[in-house]
């Protein structure tokens, strides 16, 4: 008869080997994950694998399409969902008022020294550092234009008001959001402060606004989507929340296009990277603004696209373009409800009803 110890051998020897199998499985799946909330094109697969290996870590990206959306994500559990986010600096105070985001440590983040000076003057940048604790870090910025068919649209158009033009009725395409169609309602209509309305000027305001649904063809939310829009559906002008970066890949897909400034000005967004206060591993997510601010990670957003960074200097402004930096709105809460209405088709008197 033959002796068992071979076969006994060979099966401690396959046990051993799926032992060790299942163990570095579980290293895997061990691997500490970074939550990121992030806009359309702020983080490539490229650039978030480099980060991973850097640190032998996993990154889950969620990108977001809206002000509305970003806060609905951050605030929905107290920020206990994510680790870091980008988010401008209009509607940054509101997360720092709720304690939705923390001081960082920029000792974890040496990159900032690389950033242009006035990214690096941070005190002189709106709601960025309280108490002398520093919330957020720059990392892109563009205004808010008037994208126009050249085909269609012979006259570059002058003034924010074109998109209730009603030549260009079902040709307009708008941005799905209460908090900045406010705004350019506002500087349609010729309110001094766009960002803070008093319940007279609310009330125009939503009625204006109505009136641009009624001329729209549709809202879009990502700038990808604004682009298949435009080029399915023939638009004839479009109103740009993602500014150059919206110009840059429709001339990729080969549309005509021009782009301006309305004379009222355009609305003009700085975006940050800031750390919440539910982030498991705070250092990790500064490590991730670190990153973010690398020279060739800047110049790669840049360069794909289209959308200044903070470390290498752009065009200059040559002071012919009114900016209009976002501030914080008199009633976030009541401008997102109220365009939810305007949206769905509710009637006039019922809009900006407290």
């Amino acid at each position: 008869m033959r002796s068992p110890a071979p076969n006994l051998a060979r099966r401690a020897g396959l046990s051993a080997a799926l032992l060790a199998l299942a163990l570095l499985a579980a290293g895997v799946h061990a691997a500490e994950t970074l939550r990121v909330l992030a806009w359309p094109g702020y983080a490539d697969p490229d650039i978030v694998k480099a980060f991973e290996k850097r640190h032998q870590v996993s990154v889950q990206v969620t990108i977001v399409g809206s002000d509305e959306v970003l806060w609905d994500r951050v605030s929905g559990n107290a920020g206990r969902d994510f680790d870091v986010f980008a988010v401008n600096t209009a509607e940054l105070k509101r997360y720092v008022d709720k304690g939705l985001s923390v001081p960082l440590n920029l000792a974890n983040i040496p990159n900032v020294a690389h950033q242009l000076p006035r990214f690096r003057e941070r005190e002189r940048i709106p709601n960025l550092v309280r108490d002398g604790q520093v919330y957020a870090v720059p990392y892109t910025f563009s205004e808010m234009g008037l994208i126009y068919d050249r085909q269609q649209v012979k006259e570059p158009p002058s003034s924010i008001g074109a998109l209730w033009d009603p030549r260009f009725k079902g040709k307009v395409l708008a941005f799905d959001t209460g908090g900045h169609n406010f705004s350019i309602a506002a500087l349609a209509l010729g309110k001094p402060d766009p960002f803070q309305l008093d319940e007279t000027a609310f009330r125009e305001v939503a009625a204006h606004l109505v009136a641009l649904r009624r001329n729209v063809l549709t809202f879009y939310s990502l700038p990808e989507e604004s682009v298949e829009l435009f080029r399915d559906h023939k638009v004839a002008l479009l109103f740009a929340n993602y500014g150059t970066q919206q110009v840059q890949q429709l001339k990729k897909a080969g549309a005509d296009i021009g782009y301006v400034i309305p004379r009222e000005g355009a609305l003009a967004w700085l975006d940050c990277w800031t750390v919440t206060r539910g982030a498991k591993n705070k250092a990790l997510a500064e490590a991730w603004i670190d990153h973010m601010l690398e020279k060739s990670v800047s110049h790669t957003l840049t360069e794909r696209q289209g959308l200044a960074n903070t470390v290498e200097p752009g065009e200059a402004d040559d002071g012919r373009n009114k900016i209009i930096w976002l501030e914080p709105v008199e009633d976030a809460n009541r401008r997102s409800t109220t365009w939810g209405h305007i949206v769905s088709g509710d009637r006039p008197v019922a809009l900006g009803a407290r």
